[in-house]
């Protein structure tokens, strides 16, 4: 049988009469028109968004902002790639309405506008919360690393300067001796050319030990750990996480539908110390009264867990495996129960510790609980410490962390909420989005791209529930 053919190209078609024909009423972009169409752009802080009476006319901040939600929302970032769309992709042609921005007035619009884009992003979120698509009662908190533009190669820290600044001497030290050599050695049978590539091995050796002393000498002056040279706000994050130099992205996630609540970049590397800022802004953002959380044990802070509580929200998050206790297989902090009425712990052998003194550190009281009478002769002792007797430590908020403890008794289930949640947008992004590095630089740039990502994310999410006639339907309520 002969093979399906197509028709030629010198065939007359009967085309549709209006653009318009091309894209039917469940297209995205069709709401993406519909919402950017809705904003209040001036407000939002977006340059340019009133036009000039004089001068040259330039681009609709709108029609560029619909360009980039397009884009995103289609793993198309570049701001050439997406000029290119403008010419050949039917649907950004009726987007922009045969508009042709060149990449240069893209590009531009992005980083004059990164602030602007988080403010988009909560626009949405609170669309989604019309529609109910926010359960509103439980959000997961986590973080992920994105890679920035900057190789770990352009990284330092001081540790790390020190190290290159020592064997930098050492090939000097080696170069200059086999220089001296060669000079004192009248029978020297190294030629000219070797002595100038000597020469030149030994100038080009001095001037990089000049430039790490001066990065050494910036980050002295600075304060920092680290220094970048492509991305000055970029850092080294931890190994585990397989980014070599990177942001770290901290996210709230709604547990209903999975819905991005709040979101934030930082160049921090730990997520230690971010639980209350991010669980908080998404309370607000929600509009709810208490909520709660769940993090995993990298969120883990006494202060943290403490200012969520007065802040309306009820934490989950576990205490990490770690201590001496632990290290050593003694009996963890856990198997001691407080006694509050008596101002002491009972310990596994029932036995009590009393009060042995107060103090302070980092401005928070410490008190100590001994055995000082009760371990010498306990039969238990080798399972409890290595020391003379057993010491507690009690801080002044450790109430907080025991309720936190009982509560997540009560729910041991928790945590894999939290994982069926919080991971979902982080593999979303990276694999399905295809986003697993910034274009980029500097943080302030870097927050205004992945507002974009994270407004793409969950356009998407909602596009698949709602559908694109429901979301205009509540544009318009």
């Amino acid at each position: 049988m002969a093979h399906i053919i197509g028709t030629s190209r010198e065939q007359m078609l009967l085309l549709p009469e209006s653009l318009d024909d091309y894209v039917g009423p469940e297209n995205p972009v069709r709401f993406i028109e519909a919402f950017v169409n809705e904003l209040d752009l001036e407000s939002t802080g977006f340059v340019r968004a009133i036009p000039k009476s004089t001068g040259r006319p330039g681009y609709d901040p709108a029609d560029l902002l619909k360009l980039y939600i397009y884009g995103y929302l289609n793993r198309t970032r570049s701001s050439r790639r997406l000029e290119a769309e403008t010419y050949r992709n039917i649907e950004v042609i009726w987007l922009l309405k045969r508009l042709q921005p060149d990449f240069k007035t893209i590009a531009d619009f992005r980083r004059d506008n990164r602030k602007a884009f988080k403010q988009i992003f909560r626009e949405f979120v609170l669309l989604c919360r019309q529609l109910d698509l926010y359960g509103r009662e439980l959000v997961a908190v986590d973080g992920t690393r994105i890679k920035a533009v900057n190789n770990k190669n352009r990284n330092f820290t001081k540790g790390s300067l020190k190290k290159l600044l020592e064997q930098s001497d050492e090939r000097l030290d080696k170069y200059l001796a086999n220089l001296d050599a060669s000079d004192a050695d009248e029978r020297s049978t190294i030629e000219a050319a070797q002595i100038n590539h000597l020469e030149t091995k030994i100038a080009n050796i001095r001037d990089r030990r000049d430039r790490l002393q001066l990065y050494l000498t910036q980050l002295q002056q600075s304060g920092e750990g680290q220094i970048s040279l492509t991305d000055p706000d970029a850092r080294a994050m931890a190994r585990m996480t397989k980014v070599g130099v990177g942001y770290n992205i901290q996210i709230a996630v709604d547990d209903k539908h999975k819905l991005i609540a709040e979101q934030t970049v930082t160049n921090k590397v730990l997520d230690y110390g971010h639980l209350a800022d991010t669980a908080q802004a998404a309370k607000e953002l929600l509009g709810v009264e208490k909520i709660d959380v769940v993090a995993d044990r990298g969120y883990f802070q006494a202060e943290d867990i403490e200012a969520c509580e007065q802040a309306g929200i009820t934490p989950y998050v576990p205490k990490p495996d770690r201590g001496p206790a632990k290290r050593d297989g003694l009996f963890p902090k856990e198997a001691f129960t407080y006694d509050a009425e008596r101002d002491g712990y009972h310990c596994p052998s029932d036995k009590f510790l009393k009060l042995r003194g107060v103090g302070t550190i980092r401005e928070m009281e410490r008190r100590i609980y001994t055995g000082y009478s009760v371990c010498p002769g306990c039969a238990l002792k080798d399972k409890c410490t290595k020391s003379r007797q057993r010491q507690i430590t009690r801080y002044e908020n450790e109430a907080v962390l025991e309720r936190m403890a009982a509560r997540l008794a009560a729910r041991p289930e928790i945590q894999d909420i939290r994982r069926e949640t919080v991971e979902h947008p982080f593999g979303t992004i990276k694999q399905s989005m295809n986003q697993g590095a910034f274009l980029m630089r500097r943080l302030d740039n870097v927050r205004g791209e992945f507002s974009l990502t994270a407004l793409a994310y969950n356009l998407r999410r909602a596009l698949n529930i709602v559908g694109v006639e429901g979301l205009i339907r509540a544009l318009k309520a």
